[in-house]
């Protein structure tokens, strides 16, 4: 049984698609069910089981319901988040605030309802996302930063406090993943020039790419299955060779 959360697209649709190939049963989180109808349509397909759950991970009573609902659990992925662009001149109080509580207390808020389930079953997996935002300097990112910052912290906590109960806590740092919020950030900021624009992002990874959510989704899995079993506090870049090779 696994959750996951923004599984209305990108990232979280593909986790969602690729745990049904596996024969999970999945629970879709995403602030409406309207927004994950596609991936329920494209599960529903290929033969896939799974359910959607309307909820917004910033109000913790939400959160809570939904998995007291579910109630069982085997695997979390806490994917649901939201970019922002700005230094800490022009973030706003406002804006801080907004990507805290989806980015941060999000995350928060799903750890506190799943830790209590995997206690009783005795084991869990988590995978959190964050972003290599959280390790290098990014211009004009500071208040998303602080928050892939604080999701990695967040990991490192819980994968320390439940060792004794079979509990691991992993995150991953995707690069730049090709994704409609790429396109959609493209489209708004660079009228005319999307395709330029594609290329140039795209060639900011080493690799000459941006990654697919297919490849996250599978590094993804892979965390979550049995044969990663020795790994738990760790953070995984998915960054076609940014951090260590952009020099």
């Amino acid at each position: 049984m696994a959750v996951i959360t923004g599984a209305g697209s990108g990232i979280g649709k593909a986790v969602a698609k690729v745990f049904c190939r596996q024969g999970a049963i999945v629970h879709l989180i995403d602030l409406s069910e309207g927004h994950t109808a596609e991936a329920m349509a494209e599960i529903k397909a290929e033969g896939g089981k799974a359910t959607a759950h309307a909820c917004d991970v910033s109000v913790q009573s939400q959160v809570q319901n939904v998995f007291n609902k579910i109630n069982q659990l085997d695997i979390l992925v806490n994917n649901a988040g939201i970019a922002h662009v700005g230094n800490v001149e022009n973030t706003t109080e406002e804006d801080l605030d907004k990507v805290y509580k989806v980015n941060v207390k999000g995350v928060y808020n799903c750890l506190h309802a799943a830790i209590p389930i995997f206690k009783k079953n005795r084991g869990g997996v988590v995978t959190n996302l964050s972003s290599i935002a959280a390790i290098v300097g990014l211009t004009d990112r500071f208040a998303y930063s602080m928050s892939k910052g604080a999701v990695q912290a967040m990991t490192l906590s819980v994968a320390r406090d439940y060792l004794s109960f079979n509990i691991r806590c992993n995150s991953i740092s995707p690069a730049r993943i090709h994704t409609p919020f790429v396109d959609g950030f493209i489209t708004k900021n660079y009228p005319g020039k999307e395709k330029e624009m594609f290329e140039k992002l795209s060639k900011s990874q080493p690799i000459g790419r941006m990654g697919t959510v297919e490849e996250v989704a599978n590094l993804i899995l892979y965390l979550s299955s049995d044969e990663a079993s020795f790994i738990t506090g760790n953070d995984y870049c998915i960054d076609g060779g940014f951090v260590k090779l952009n020099n």
